[in-house]
């Protein structure tokens, strides 16, 4: 516990400063940065790198899928990054059937997509709202908030399991303590922005519908436990305690935003219809 709050005084402070820079590009190369990371870790975990036709393609995509997907001088070319990146796996397979199975190429293609997907919606926070350095602090916040809850609640007081063949230690209890800390993450950061942007800008110019917020991070918080549990999944079948070690006390990068991966997404998709943030007329 102590080294994963160490952990947390260092990154923290970093994390903070990427945001202060307020900067879409910034943001980009740290999503960039932490999908190749994601995904070459689950290579590792599944023994697949050690194939380097197939490690070195799912490489090459998941470092250049955010760019083609945010950067609109070269977007319209992403269907043609993603249909040669299936043809070139599919390829492999061929010429090397007799290694290279069907359920590998399925699953790398698989993740090689969705962690650069998802992670590059926190790109589309930040870039495509008025307000979007808040959101890119919500889609982190509300599932790492929510995951210290349920981690601490449950260390203190879990004796009811959720799913004991897929996560032993995550409990009920905890699961709660998640979710009571997704609720105050909303209302501290939903009361707080307006007030402070007010104490820097010299004046409030907008609110922030709270009771929505809440129902966001509740909702937020449920699709951080299912991610949470889908990379529990595969460490279990692949029998590895972590995806990897770059994070003391935290694991990989994948172990700490296994559960970024669908709340995201879900936060970007939602906030499209309906943003909490409203101006003052």
């Amino acid at each position: 516990m102590l080294t994963r709050i160490m952990t947390a005084v260092v990154a923290v402070p970093l994390l903070i400063f990427l945001l202060y820079l307020d900067n879409t590009a910034v943001i980009l190369v740290a999503m960039t940065f932490a999908a190749a990371l994601a995904v070459g870790e689950v290579l590792l975990a599944t023994k697949y790198f050690s194939n380097k036709g197939v490690a070195a393609v799912c490489m090459i995509y998941a470092t250049a899928m955010p760019s083609f997907m945010c950067i609109d001088s070269i977007k319209r070319f992403f269907p043609m990054l993603a249909g040669a990146f299936l043809l070139v796996m599919f390829v492999i397979m061929l010429f090397d059937h007799e290694k290279v199975k069907f359920e590998e190429i399925a699953l790398m293609s698989f993740v090689s997509f969705l962690i650069p997907l998802s992670l590059s919606t926190i790109v589309f926070l930040h870039k495509n709202f008025d307000k979007g350095v808040y959101y890119v602090v919500l889609a982190l916040l509300i599932p790492w908030i929510s995951d210290a809850g349920a981690y601490f609640i449950g260390s203190a007081f879990g004796k009811h399991k959720m799913a004991p063949k897929i996560s032993p230690k995550k409990s009920w209890e905890g699961f709660f303590g998640g979710l009571a800390a997704a609720i105050v993450t909303a209302l501290v950061v939903g009361f707080g922005y307006p007030w402070i942007d007010g104490l820097i800008n010299g004046g409030v110019s907008f609110k922030v519908n709270v009771l929505y917020l809440v129902l966001i991070a509740v909702i937020g918080s449920v699709l951080g436990v299912i991610g949470d549990f889908s990379a529990s999944l595969l460490k279990r079948q692949c029998m590895v305690k972590d995806f990897g070690n770059i994070i003391p006390g935290h694991g990989g990068i994948l172990d700490r935003f296994d559960s970024v991966l669908f709340v995201a997404p879900f936060l970007y998709i939602a906030f499209s219809f309906i943003e909490p943030v409203y101006m003052i007329a």
